[in-house]
């Protein structure tokens, strides 16, 4: 089939195709872009030369006429990562205050002298006074260069912390922000690049004092001018960092369930010491977080917020944390119903959230609870057969196979304490063996 093969060396990674395509991909790469180039077989060295660090294999079928296609494919570095934990928001970088960024790079710049050895006067004036200006240029630029590396692109974090992120700030303000001290950036090495210019080129010792004076004033101006983008990330800095910390590999029950079921009377339950509260900065409402020591193994129980019957994008932000919490962390269920109709939701309701988060997330382990079963009375086992069988054997019952406790008198709580032990061993298996219900875990 092929009389010859010439090989070149790989300077890059190439995927060949069997349709002879050959795809080049550059992780580092930040554009996407496609070019092609026709290769001709004799025209190998030409080919090296035109296309730079390329690879590949050129085959020869003994045919000069035959051409060969390569498309190199440039990807956007973002679409190869793999997001892999969680965590970013404890390792952002400390942003200073803008008044301070701004007095320390004065400082700095007022102490840059004039290169030694210039005997003319106008010549060591327009030096220094260039020097002090680019001095101060970077000072100014160079913290904000550093902040906009270090902070993550919203496409980088684990979804959870996206989750986060738009619930705390909304649509697009976080990139904003990141955005307006770039353009600040930006605008600042503009101005003093152009003033530090125009110093290195006075011709009289005067004309440079006058340059300088003007540039230091021009770069003041600006920096204050956008002084507030940068107080606007120190405060998202701030927010971020004091989010809870979520750990991947210990096992979380989450407890589910309309407002107002028991579900923090069960978290204090469980715990094996008093529950925190985790705090977030979109809701006044503290959540409960307990452990649970198992065979010396430490486990998370938490809170969550409660669910309402109603499209998703009517959600308030609290249930939208519960919805991302189950969606992209390693979590089991501990759903809780109540029946007695006292919690503001009625069961009716309750059977409907109950069945769309069932439906959404069934992959996860689950036990489900029917609470306050000290103020309800026993069921008696009807034969329910006609179309509203399951809501009358949802308010009768609860869920198949659900256990009732209750809190006030303890009913059914070691029974429930062992079903959670059970779940979180199996929940932990799950992470170690890389099964999981969320993505991080998959594959």
């Amino acid at each position: 089939m092929m009389s010859g093969i010439k090989t070149f060396n790989l300077l890059q990674h190439w995927w060949i195709l069997s349709s002879g395509r050959c795809l080049l991909l550059r992780p580092t790469v930040k554009i996407c872009q496609i070019l092609t180039v026709h290769v001709q077989a004799g025209s190998f060295h030409r080919f090296q030369r035109n296309s730079h660090s390329t690879s590949g294999n050129i085959v020869d079928n003994g045919s000069d006429s035959m051409q060969y296609v390569v498309s190199m494919v440039l990807v956007k570095e973002k679409s190869l990562k793999i997001v892999e934990t969680v965590g970013a928001f404890q390792k952002l970088p400390m942003v200073m205050p803008s008044a301070d960024i701004l007095s320390s790079a004065l400082r700095k710049a007022r102490n840059v002298t004039a290169t030694k050895g210039i005997a003319n006067i106008a010549k060591r004036e327009r030096n220094k006074g260039a020097k002090q200006l680019d001095a101060l240029m970077k000072e100014l630029a160079v913290p904000l260069r550093v902040y906009i590396e270090k902070f993550p692109k919203k496409w980088n974090l684990h979804p959870y912390e996206r989750s986060l992120i738009q619930l705390t700030f909304g649509d697009g303000s976080y990139e904003e922000v990141l955005k307006r001290v770039d353009d600040m950036r930006k605008i600042l090495l503009s101005v003093g690049k152009q003033h530090a210019s125009l110093c290195a080129q006075s011709l009289s010792k005067r004309e440079a004092g006058e340059r300088f004076t003007e540039g230091l004033k021009k770069l003041e101006e600006v920096f204050k001018l956008h002084q507030n983008s940068v107080d606007d990330l120190l405060n998202v800095a701030k927010t971020l960092r004091a989010m809870p910390v979520v750990d991947l590999q210990i096992p979380t029950l989450c407890l589910v369930g309309a407002p107002n079921v028991g579900k923090s009377s069960l978290v204090r339950i469980l715990s094996t010491g008093k529950p925190e509260v985790c705090n977030y900065p979109f809701t006044t409402r503290g959540i409960l977080m307990g452990h649970i020591v198992i065979n010396f193994e430490r486990f998370q129980v938490t809170d969550t917020p409660g669910l309402l019957r109603r499209h998703d994008d009517d959600r308030n932000n609290l249930e939208k944390l519960t919805l991302a919490a189950l969606e992209h962390l390693p979590t089991a269920i501990l759903y809780v119903h109540d029946l007695t109709g006292e919690c503001g939701t009625s069961p009716d309701d309750q059977f409907t959230i109950y069945k769309n988060i069932k439906e959404r997330f069934g992959n996860h382990l689950w036990v489900d609870v029917v609470s306050k079963s000290d103020l309800l009375q026993e069921p008696v086992d009807t034969n329910l057969e006609d179309e509203n069988d399951d809501v009358r054997r949802y308010k009768a019952f609860g869920p198949e196979e659900a256990l009732w406790v209750s809190v006030k008198t303890e009913a059914g709580i070691s029974e429930l304490k062992s079903r959670v032990k059970d779940l979180l061993i199996s929940q932990m298996d799950r992470i170690r063996g890389g099964s999981c219900n969320h993505g991080e875990c998959q594959g």
